[in-house]
C-alpha cells in the first residue's frame, strides 16, 4: 500500500467524557488499475485513530472514492493494517501544522 498524501485532524470531545485523543486521517492511496478497489476518481482511506496513555490503535476505517465519497466495503489485510497503524502513529504530531 502506497500512501501518496494525507490529512489529519484531532477530533475534539466537547463533553470531556472520552479518555484519550481521537484523530481522523484521510489517506490518499495509490491503487493499481488491476485491483478491484481501483477507481478513476482515486481512493482514500478514512481512519479513526485513538491515542490513550497506554495504547494507540485504529478504531475504525473505510475506503472512500475521492470526489463522490462513495464507500467501498473492503477490509485491510493484516499487513496493510500494520502499515496504516505505523503511519498514523508516526504522523500524530502533524495535526497542528
Amino acid at each position: 500500500m502506497n500512501i501518496s498524501s494525507f490529512t489529519i485532524e484531532e477530533i475534539k470531545d466537547p463533553t470531556g467524557i472520552l479518555t484519550g485523543k481521537r484523530y481522523e486521517y484521510f489517506l490518499d492511496i495509490d491503487v493499481d488499475e488491476e485491483d478491484e478497489l481501483y477507481s478513476d476518481q482515486g481512493i482514500r482511506l478514512r481512519v479513526l485513530y485513538y491515542k490513550g496513555t497506554e495504547d494507540e490503535k485504529i478504531l475504525n476505517y473505510y475506503f472512500q472514492e475521492n470526489n463522490t465519497d462513495k464507500i467501498f466495503d473492503f477490509a485491510l489485510d493484516e499487513e496493510e493494517e500494520i502499515v496504516v497503524t505505523k503511519f498514523c502513529k508516526e504522523h500524530l504530531d502533524e495535526d497542528n501544522e
